[in-house]
């Protein structure tokens, strides 16, 4: 039977030999005794957490202590918001469900693997089939999956997904590997040494687990915020209500324990986190139909509020492979040397990197010369090297492999940069290498004319971010002219202005040229990062894709990354999105989809907000001015299923595309406080005015029942413009709801005939519910605008 990772018992280690690693017997063994690399999964919910969730909540505890409040005075008539909160819960949880099973059906598909060896040979397994002791091959753009120790080869880490620091650490036989650390250059073999909860990487996520402060979006931050505060509020005001009404009023058990009833369901914003938690799951379900992977929800609302798209040239404007045009003798007459000692070259070198198998493909030759050393290709170094005897070979950047003498060469070499392809110079290192390092002078053999195939939607996708006001900047590692020429074909806006970044020095020289340049070239990993903290730092919500382990750091930087599944593993475990078929088309829609999901919580919040306003303020006139509640439970609840609860489960889901601006809680409160305000003064008139004139409680509190709903249609009205079918029926079908339910289900809802006297008074304050909403949004704006003014004076002052 098999153990589980708490059931490990300890066993004879073994220590295989390279070449050909564990026996089936020994794996099933380790397997058996609980040695197998079954890692800590990152926070998700289980099916049985999302059902709690869902049903122990805060509000549904108080929702339970109103219901049985209500059935002690026989008051049942009022449990009309008892199907609604029942049907809400279902509705979470039948959703909720739904989207793990897609997310959890297309993370399937995106199952680390690794290669491994066993019995000789070198076969693919999924990460979580390696045991202990197995040797497990590594080479550029891999993560390291266990704790490992390297038995042969050697190869260059970045261990800053870990630590922090981006610096490159050469590794070789006997040195230990971090699980959670990738390969930049090099291949080997390791040995694993800690696998499942005893590595690296899952004792830091078992870490983060029981960390309480999870990083969460604004949204749900200010949401929790609304929460905490209605929840707080809403306990003490019930109390002094009930208090009030008994002792001061003198009301009876019945009538008092309804009114209060009313007033906290009023406050309580009963379907805000089920509205949220709901759209954000539909958002996962269509984006997982189209391939999309979010590695956290937060990634949704980030991309609605991107303004800076950041891409890497290759793999995302072009297709991830790369084809040998030409190559082109310096001496036309050694050619043949030349393709002979590239072919050379190539074979000797690591297979892993792409530019080595588009040079294989085009010389085709299979004879394979060992090489005394090889210098691994990095983004830092951008050359790769080998040393065949006495003789030391290099292919690289031009600028890079020629340093000194590339101006004796660079009219030769941007001719075809500015055709768009590619340039590697192939020399001769006349010193050899130190460190790994070329350091001496380099006689230039012939260059390497490389293309990478523009994707075919490229263009549509670079101009529908331009249309919707997304800056795209270039920033590869590439020649600043290809990359330019490439960038103008792919359609991107400025794509003549480039530079090269080997030219900035310093952090003001970069951030000056992020301001005024679109297209980088020559960047290093360090100063893709370092572009992404400008960004960031200028105000910028900045989207990043890239597929490369030298795009890693500019990843994690980010405050959106975009990874293709069909590049680096370091890549795609760092990534926030991840694009399962790499297809770059399909980012319109992942930004989309973000814009649609933020901007319509955020009309559908502030419907809820209004009734919560309302509530809060119209209850604490109660207690100043001693009056009971106008309305009853039932009567709150029609007014919030027709003008709040139904509409904005539909609006939710509808398209939006307006770019997001100003915070999410200041957003909905600027919408929602005019309204709340608004109803707690026509409410407050009908109040005061059937005092005045004797009116009774049933008649008045159905006429505050009327007022509140023809707000709440204006409202909605404004919150489905721009119409279209849908919304047209969701708003027409709403005041039929209304219409219907006070005609033919009056007792339910507790609506009774006014007087005459009532009527008239109602259909006074009816006509001064727009002035009055036009005012109240009036003095708030001139409210805000006066509080963002004395905020930029005090930020002046302090700066100054």
């Amino acid at each position: 039977m098999k153990k589980s990772s708490n059931e490990k018992i300890d066993i004879n280690r073994i220590t295989p030999d390279a070449d050909y690693g564990l026996t089936d017997k020994q794996v099933e063994k380790y397997k058996k005794n609980g040695w197998s690399n079954e890692t800590v999964k990152p926070p998700v919910r289980t099916a049985k957490e999302i059902v709690a969730e869902n049903i122990f909540t805060y509000f549904n505890l108080i929702f339970l202590i109103l219901t049985l409040l209500l059935c002690l005075v026989n008051s049942f008539r009022n449990l009309t918001f008892l199907p609604i909160i029942i049907a809400n819960i279902f509705i979470g949880i039948i959703q909720e469900l739904r989207a793990k099973k897609v997310v959890d059906k297309l993370t399937m598909l995106n199952v680390p693997q690794a290669m491994v060896v066993r019995n000789g040979e070198v076969k693919q397994v999924n990460a979580e089939d390696l045991v202990l002791d197995d040797i497990v091959i590594f080479k550029t753009g891999n993560q390291i999956l266990a704790d490992s120790e390297i038995v042969s080869g050697e190869v260059l880490v970045n261990e800053s997904l870990l630590t922090g620091e981006s610096d490159e650490i050469p590794k070789k036989p006997g040195d230990k590997l971090m699980s959670g650390s990738f390969i930049i250059a090099g291949k080997c073999r390791a040995r694993l040494t800690a696998v499942g909860r005893d590595s690296y990487i899952s004792k830091l996520t078992l870490e983060a687990k029981k960390m309480k402060n999870v990083e969460r979006s604004e949204m749900i931050q200010d949401l929790d915020i609304l929460v905490k505060f209605v929840g707080v509020a809403l306990v003490p005001i019930g109390i002094v209500l009930f208090i009030q009404g008994i002792f001061i009023n003198h009301e009876s058990l019945h009538d008092n324990i309804t009114s209060m009833v009313a007033a906290v369901l009023g406050m309580i914003p009963e379907g805000l986190y089920l509205l949220t938690s709901v759209a954000l799951a539909v958002s996962s379900m269509r984006l997982a139909k189209k391939k999309v992977l979010l590695h956290d929800m937060k990634s949704i609302e980030t991309l609605a509020r991107v303004d800076v798209l950041c891409v890497d040239k290759t793999g995302t404007i072009t297709e991830n492979k790369m084809k040998v045009e030409k190559i082109k003798a310096i001496d036309i007459e050694n050619r043949d040397t030349f393709e002979e000692l590239l072919a050379k070259f190539v074979y000797a070198m690591d297979e892993s990197n792409n530019t080595m198998k588009a040079i294989r493909n085009y010389c085709k030759q299979t004879s394979k010369v060992i090489a005394s050393e090889i210098i691994p290709f990095t983004s830092k170094n951008k050359y790769s090297g080998a040393v065949f005897e006495n003789d030391a070979y290099i292919l690289g950047a031009p600028e890079f492999v020629l340093r000194e003498d590339f101006p004796l060469y660079q009219d030769d070499i941007n001719e075809d940069t500015k055709k768009g392809y590619r340039v590697l110079v192939f020399g001769k290192a006349l010193d050899g290498f130190m460190d790994k390092k070329v350091t001496g002078k380099v006689i230039p053999i012939g260059y390497v004319l490389i293309t990478n195939p523009i994707r075919k939607e490229a263009p549509a996708t670079f101009n529908y971010f331009k249309e919707q006001g997304v800056e795209v900047k270039v920033i590869s590692g590439d020649n600043p002219q290809t990359v330019s020429e490439i960038s103008k074909k792919a359609k991107i806006e400025n794509a003549d202005l480039y530079i090269d970044a080997t030219k900035l020095e310093t952090k003001e020289e970069l951030a000056e040229a992020v301001k005024n340049y679109n297209i980088f070239g020559r960047v290093t990993p360090t100063q893709k990062r370092e572009i992404i903290r400008i960004l960031k730092e200028q105000g910028r919500t900045v989207a990043m894709t890239g597929d490369g382990v030298n795009d890693v750091l500019a990843l994690k930087d980010a405050d959106c990354s975009i990874a293709m599944a069909s590049g680096s593993d370091a890549a795609v475990y760092s990534s926030q999105v991840v694009l399962l078929e790499s297809n770059f088309s399909c980012m319109p829609d992942v930004v989309l989809e973000g814009r649609r999901v933020v901007n319509n919580i955020q009309r559908s919040a502030s419907l809820f907000l209004v009734k919560n306003i309302f509530s809060f303020f119209l209850s604490m006139l109660a207690v100043i001015l001693s009056f009971t509640y106008p309305l009853k439970p039932a009567q709150v609840s029609l007014i919030g299923m027709f003008t709040i609860g139904i509409p904005a489960f539909f609006l939710a889901l509808q398209p939006n595309k307006e770019k997001i601006e100003g915070r999410f809680l200041s957003n909905i409160l600027l919408r929602a406080f005019p309204v709340g305000i608004t109803d707690v003064i026509v409410v407050e008139m009908m109040v005061l005015l059937a005092s005045m004139f004797e009116i009774k409680y049933a008649d008045y509190s159905t006429a505050s029942t009327i007022l509140l709903s023809i707000v709440g249609l204006i409202v909605l009205y404004k919150t489905c413009k721009p119409f279209n079918v849908l919304r047209v029926t969701v708003y027409v079908g709403c005041i039929l709801g209304l219409i219907g339910s006070c005609v033919f289900l009056p007792w339910l809802f507790g609506i009774t005939l006014p007087s005459k006297e009532c009527i008239v008074l109602l259909i006074l304050i009816a006509i001064t519910i727009n002035t009055l909403l036009s005012f109240t949004t009036k003095i708030v704006n001139l409210v805000r605008n006066g509080f963002i003014k004395i905020r930029n004076k005090i930020k002046n002052i302090l700066n100054n």
